[in-house]
């Protein structure tokens, strides 16, 4: 299900990956790293790309585009093959594991014949890494801070909204309606299965449907009935695809969205009514007959009250429609109870993104493709912010970004939108940032972030997070936990005072829409915006495909019960700017 570009990028990776477990040339590793980036995220399909067109995608020379173009052919790619022939079982899974990097699982594999990632937690926890060349107890609590990490049987977001987006669109032609339902539609960070609702009149319909799924994967059936079919996708993802009655649509969509938690509470309100709520619908249940009525599904004989929709039952219980994203149990019952659940913001809130990359630096499209894209995207102002030069990799220099402010000023008269120059800087160690405040003070606006030593202590990490916020040229704070979902923990940093340091400062948190990052976690977003933060919903889009990327921030700001009035970017322009001006 996946597209052609994703799945090539992963082959690219992958590759990339061997050589540096194989010991192979880095500055090659590199270069399928960097096509991998542009392969994914180019805005059109390569699938029937000729290898003379996809060596115009930058990154991608006359050899990658060679094994892209017999990938095309074969489905396979021989060099491939042959290294993966190269290396030992087990060692790639290591290689998963942050803070565990290639070399170091391949000596693994070879001096204590560690194959899995349980067998490396086992080493690990009976000190066997200790007398190990190059290991130490320094070296044992970072593996356990990856291992910690690791996100066993489950995918990213984007990857479940893919593979769920595709099967609504096939089964739509034969469906009355058809919609994901589960943690997908509550856009948890992390999806361990999908789940599919349809409804279906008229003989044969609902085995119409089935039968479509199981085409799907035919060769990948879990199990499959005359309502329910499960198949396993792309990666062992499992799909869930079921059938329901029209007029049971409704209270099938609040029971299969969830999360448990929340239905319980929402079940303790229909029990204290003297109802019952069910998957079949909310029905009023005789005196006599509460007891049994646990179990019975919609042929009870019971009087249903509500079912076709979602906002009909809620209505029928006394509450207000609870947003999917705001279903956890954590206090939306009660302020649904009362009517005060917040509007929260959406999508179309969004005004502008402030932060994105070009190939300036780490992008792969123009600063020209890029405003392009965001003015199609129906955006009112858009931020440029390439790395600043103390990320010594992306070969940022002061003339560089003094000649990038001069060609958005060249493109400004026909941008379509508001241009707006900005950096994301580097907090050093110490809290410092690139360039001093003169230089700054020509950018309209600055994205601040932290790149490295991610190992600093409490005390030190919170203290340099404080001076970057007390910076009067820094507005936000980039994915300010720093963690990469599966394959970097947070770092450690006193939140309160964070949060506080924020709001005194007027300095934004970000809350990253990258599927690989969703930072600032929302876990953390309703304490913070307690604290009186302010936020911006940004892609931090490395190309023209990653500023689709904008729902996943938005699901996640949602589930941390934001409002537009929260989020910088839903603020006309004019508002925005009187923010960065901190003052």
């Amino acid at each position: 299900m996946a597209r052609t570009n994703e799945v090539v990028a992963g082959l690219l990776r992958e590759y990339a990956e061997l050589l540096a477990i194989t010991g192979g040339d880095p500055f090659r590793a590199r270069n399928y790293e960097r096509a991998a980036k542009a392969v994914g995220g180019h805005p059109g399909d390569i699938d029937a790309m000729t290898a003379p067109a996809l060596v115009k995608i930058p990154g991608v020379g006359k050899s990658i585009a060679a094994k892209i173009a017999e990938y095309q052919a074969t489905g396979t790619i021989a060099v491939l093959e042959d290294l993966r022939g190269k290396v030992p079982a087990g060692v790639r899974e290591l290689t998963k594991v942050p803070g565990l990097g290639p070399k170091r699982a391949l000596q693994l594999s070879q001096d204590l014949a560690i194959s899995s990632v349980a067998g490396l937690e086992e080493a690990v926890r009976a000190g066997r890494l200790r007398d190990l060349a190059g290991f130490g107890a320094k070296s044992e609590e970072r593996i356990l801070r990856g291992l910690a990490v690791l996100t066993h049987d489950r995918v990213l977001l984007n990857v479940a909204m893919d593979t769920a987006t595709s099967m609504v669109a096939a089964l739509s032609p034969l469906a009355e309606r058809v919609e994901y339902a589960g943690s997908l539609r509550r856009m948890r960070e992390t999806i361990g299965d999908v789940d599919i609702l349809t409804t279906a009149s008229g003989e044969g319909a609902a085995a119409a449907i089935m039968a479509a799924v199981r085409e799907r994967a035919p060769d990948a059936i879990v199990g499959s009935g005359p309502t329910k079919t499960s198949i396993r996708v792309d990666g062992g993802l499992q799909v869930d695809v079921r059938v329901v009655p029209p007029d049971s649509y409704g209270a099938a969509l609040q029971y299969f969205t969830g999360s448990q938690a929340h239905n319980v509470a929402v079940r303790q309100i229909a029990v204290r009514a003297g109802l019952k709520l069910s998957e079949y619908g909310l029905f009023r249940v005789a005196d006599g007959d509460r007891a049994g009525a646990a179990g019975r599904g919609a042929d009870s004989g019971q009087e249903l009250i509500a079912s076709a929709t979602e906002e009909e039952v809620y209505a029928a219980l006394g509450l207000q429609w609870v947003p999917p994203t705001l279903r956890e149990d954590a206090g939306e019952v009660a302020a649904a109870a009362r009517g005060e659940l917040p509007r929260v913001v959406t999508l179309a809130d969004l005004r502008g993104d402030l932060h994105t990359h070009t190939n300036l630096t780490d992008g792969v499209a123009s600063l020209a493709d890029m405003i392009a894209a965001a003015r199609a995207r129906g955006l009112e102002y858009y931020a440029v912010t390439d790395h600043a030069p103390d990320l010594v990799m992306q070969r940022m220099t002061d003339e560089k970004a003094l000649a990038q402010r001069a060609e958005l000023d060249a493109l400004r008269p026909r941008a379509g939108l508001a241009l707006l120059h900005g950096s994301e800087l580097n907090i050093a160690p110490d809290g410092s940032v690139d360039w001093d405040e003169d230089f700054l003070s020509g950018f309209d606006m600055c994205v601040a972030s932290v790149h490295s030593h991610f190992d600093q202590d409490r005390a030190t990490m919170t203290r340099r997070f404080i001076r970057a916020c007390e910076n009067p040229r820094v507005n936000v704070i980039g994915h300010p936990l720093t963690r990469k979902i599966g394959r970097r923990p947070v770092v450690e940093v006193d939140l309160p005072e964070l949060f506080r340091a924020c709001a005194r400062t007027g300095t934004a948190l970000e809350v990253n829409a990258s599927p690989a990052r969703l930072d600032l976690p929302s876990d953390h977003i309703r304490a913070a915006r307690d604290a009186g933060v302010k936020f911006a919903i940004d892609t931090d889009a490395h190309s023209v495909a990653d500023l689709a990327n904008a729902p996943y921030g938005v699901g996640t700001a949602q589930r941390g019960w934001l409002t537009a009035d929260d989020v910088i970017n839903a603020w006309p322009l004019e508002k925005l700017l009187g923010f960065f001006r901190k003052g």
